[in-house]
């Protein structure tokens, strides 16, 4: 199997996941389209090594999730806005054997005795330990932030915010009345 030193997310990439190599080093399973290799990182690592790239950290990228989600665990992080690149967590980023996803290549879930089965777009399948409703919530999170985020980036709202009037003290009923 191929080893790379270095990986940047892109369209074709379907799901990773991390691994251990002979030296117990941490390493990722890239499952692209068309093919399979393993990059000598960690799957933290070339998430924010994909977001470094352009311009960007995981940091910032999980906590403009956990802003626009409203939910702070196992949320989406959005690679690139300009290529629609988002990916998602099946448990919290914190465990070793979470697997990323990205949206864009499911074509179906089922469930299969309290696991789901993900088909992807080229036939792939893959089954999971996670039942199927949690795993769908966390999908349509991850279509849904994409959906907000690419908005957000290609129509900016602006708020014009003008400066409070002046107000004019009033007098009293009675201060008006002896006027």
């Amino acid at each position: 199997m191929i080893i790379e030193k270095h990986y940047v997310i892109n369209q074709h990439m379907m799901y990773m996941f991390g691994l251990r190599d002979r030296n117990a080093k941490e390493c990722t399973l890239v499952t692209e389209f068309h093919r399979v290799f393993i990059v000598d990182r960690s799957p933290l690592e070339i998430l924010d090594d994909s977001l470094r790239s352009i311009g960007f950290d995981l940091k910032g990228a999980m906590d403009t999730a956990k802003l626009i989600i409203g939910k702070s665990m196992m949320c989406p992080v959005m690679i690139n806005h300009i290529h629609k690149i988002c990916v998602f967590p099946d448990k919290s980023h914190k465990h070793e054997d979470t697997i990323w996803f990205n949206p864009l290549h499911i074509l179906r879930t089922d469930s299969f005795k309290r696991k789901t089965n993900i088909e992807f777009r080229n036939k792939l399948i893959l089954m999971i330990d996670s039942k199927l409703y949690s795993f769908n919530n966390k999908l349509k999170s991850a279509e849904q932030f994409s959906q907000i985020t690419i908005e957000n980036a290609t129509n900016p709202v602006s708020y014009i915010i003008e400066p409070p009037k002046k107000v004019r003290k009033r007098k009293s009923k009675k201060k008006r009345m002896n006027l």
